[in-house]
């Protein structure tokens, strides 16, 4: 093979090697979605609209799902003492997945004045996926509890997906999901994506960049060492 057809074929290697390896990124789509709580209290019905944020980031064999509002639902009628509350939600799975995955967070860090909407710390849990396919998280029921009370809110409006995610699912799997500190999460055997959505994409983006990069230097070299070469000859 002549010195310009080896060169043009080590630069070709490198570029598609940097093209499979951004093609390989898994695919994930989060958006806010507005959700119209209508609660059960301990002293009647109480409604409130909160935007909500689902994320989801790889972690080991699962991918470990956040939940997080941007206002705060419901109200007590007294204050809440450090620690008072304890808050916990379930998130709807769709697409490949089906059922739902429970997630669940601390107690509240500081005191909440009576009559005020209760801000909801971010709520998470571990979900391992059993089948490869596009999932969709939708926001499902939420429960506060405290001072020995329950408060369940459930969406009323039909919230969209907050988070959709593309995966390939480990080996091996069985027929549910799990969820490590937040519950556990089931399915028919579905399968689930990550998060923070595009980490993984922009890691392998990367990747793809450093072959590509280290492939377009080693052209450079046998360049120059094509050149001295000739002049030393």
């Amino acid at each position: 093979m002549s010195y310009r057809k080896r060169t043009a074929a080590l630069a070709s290697a490198a570029a598609l090697a940097g093209s499979a390896v951004w093609m390989a990124a898994p695919v994930a789509r989060a958006e806010v979605v507005d959700v119209n709580y209508q609660c059960k209290t301990p002293i009647g019905d109480k409604s409130a609209v909160s935007p909500i944020d689902i994320k989801g980031v790889r972690s080991g064999s699962g991918y470990r799902v956040t939940m997080s509002w941007r206002k705060g639902v419901s109200s007590s009628p007294v204050e809440l003492g450090k620690g008072a509350m304890t808050p916990s939600a379930t998130i709807a799975l769709g697409g490949a997945g089906s059922g739902t995955l429970s997630v669940s967070g601390p107690a509240n860090d500081a005191a909440i004045p009576a009559n005020t909407p209760i801000k909801i710390s971010d709520l998470s849990g571990t979900y391992t996926p059993k089948k490869s396919g596009e999932v969709t998280f939708t926001a499902g029921v939420l429960t506060i509890k405290a001072l020995g009370t329950t408060t369940t809110c459930t969406p009323t409006n039909d919230p969209g997906p907050s988070l959709t995610l593309d995966v390939t699912a480990a080996s091996g799997g069985g027929a549910s999901g799990s969820a490590q500190g937040g519950g556990s999460g089931s399915d028919d055997g579905a399968g689930l994506p990550r998060t923070g959505p595009e980490d993984s994409a922009v890691a392998l983006g990367t990747l793809g960049g450093t072959v590509l990069l280290a492939g377009a230097a080693g052209a450079l070299w046998l360049t120059r060492r094509h050149q001295e070469t000739r002049a030393g000859r």
